[in-house]
């Protein structure tokens, strides 16, 4: 019997091309599951820290804390415009990350940055100057909340657009092993950044040059306004760079010895030339995306219990007074912290803005 291809019937030369061609797929073998031939870093154990180390993640954290209330407040007064996203909540991240770096490793962002750079060593009068606009700040007020920065400090941003610093930080990771200075990038992004495409060019190349870089995802399940499960089909994000050989930890964000405690794993991988690793840090935010986010996406009954339950200052406070911490030693703490954070703010409300010419300085690197 001929075979007959439309309405025009196939030669017997046609016929037999069509029929060598045409082979029935071969039966294949039962798929064996993939052999573990990919080194991956030890599952981090939780960081025993001594008392006071312990007490000084304490004081980080409330710094942060306290720092962010009085810029919400200073916000809602008119005297910070533009954009302002608040750290509140997330504040074990940072700390437990960037207690485990030394002086010559670098740190980058996104706009959710006053946090990070307080740990990076930038004064609170510097930082909250910034977010006032005044000459002061450490971007001589023409950054803004999203846009600080300070070669000095290693803080390389501060960056508005939504993943930019993933490119950024590779870029850093680069420039340390060009030089050789033994350091180590720090980049920071979050949940609805990870779906960004630059960040897997990123990646790819990262682990092919095995840059020295830890990609943090600061998973703190709303990315602008979106829940994770909602806007990512791969809800794991430790698991975002296999594809790319990338090993990755999941990590719980509320916890700053867990987040010490994966800081020295990622540290030891990167720093053994073994390539890139990813965090996935599993946090909440308190606040909006940003001061004019209503978060009416999630309740307020989620909100307060995510604080009743895994609220990272509190549980370390507890921690701390089974470490024999009193309560007075506490509130002395707290009145100090309130103490810096109110003399900031005073500084940032008077000192003076910067002066017109401003607006030509800091726009090259070299003059010209």
């Amino acid at each position: 019997m001929r075979r007959v291809t439309g309405l025009i019937a196939a030669s017997p030369q046609e016929e037999e091309v069509l029929l060598t061609v045409a082979k029935p797929p071969a039966r294949s073998r039962k798929s064996e599951p993939p052999l573990p031939n990919r080194e991956r870093p030890d599952e981090p154990t939780r960081f025993d820290a001594s008392k006071d180390q312990l007490l000084e993640f304490y004081k980080q954290m409330l710094l942060i804390r306290r720092f962010e209330e009085k810029a919400g407040q200073l916000y809602g007064l008119g005297l910070i415009g533009g954009f302002c996203h608040l750290y509140i909540g997330q504040e074990a991240v940072a700390v437990g990350l960037q207690s485990a770096l030394s002086d010559k490793d670098s740190v980058i962002t996104g706009y959710r940055d006053h946090g990070h750079m307080l740990l990076c060593g930038i004064p609170p009068k510097d930082v909250m100057a910034e977010l006032t606009g005044r000459q002061a700040g450490i971007s001589k007020g023409k950054g803004g909340s999203m846009h600080m920065f300070s070669v000095e400090h290693k803080f390389y941003g501060g960056h508005g657009i939504v993943g930019a610093q993933v490119s950024l930080g590779t870029g850093l990771g680069f420039a340390h092993k060009y030089k050789g200075d033994g350091g180590v990038c720090l980049a920071y992004f979050g949940d609805g950044a990870s779906n960004q495409g630059q960040v897997y060019e990123s990646f790819n190349m990262a682990e092919l040059w095995k840059l020295p870089v830890i990609y943090v995802i600061e998973n703190n399940q709303y990315a602008m306004g979106t829940s994770v499960n909602r806007a990512s089909s791969e809800d794991q994000l430790f698991r975002r760079g296999e594809s790319f050989r990338i090993p990755g930890l999941q990590v719980d964000g509320m916890d700053v010895l867990a987040c010490r405690a994966a800081a020295e794993t990622a540290l030891a991988w990167v720093r053994a030339g073994k390539g890139p690793i990813i965090l996935e840090m599993k946090t909440y935010r308190y606040r909006g995306h940003s001061m004019s986010d209503p978060a009416k996406y999630r309740s307020r009954d989620e909100v307060q219990a995510v604080r009743e339950k895994s609220d990272p200052i509190d549980h370390c406070k507890k921690e701390l007074e089974g470490l024999g911490v009193t309560e007075a030693d506490l509130k002395a703490i707290e009145a100090a912290i309130r103490k810096t954070v109110n003399e900031a703010a005073d500084f940032a409300e008077s000192a003076p803005e910067p002066e017109p010419g401003e607006l030509y300085t800091d726009v090259l690197v070299e003059r010209y």
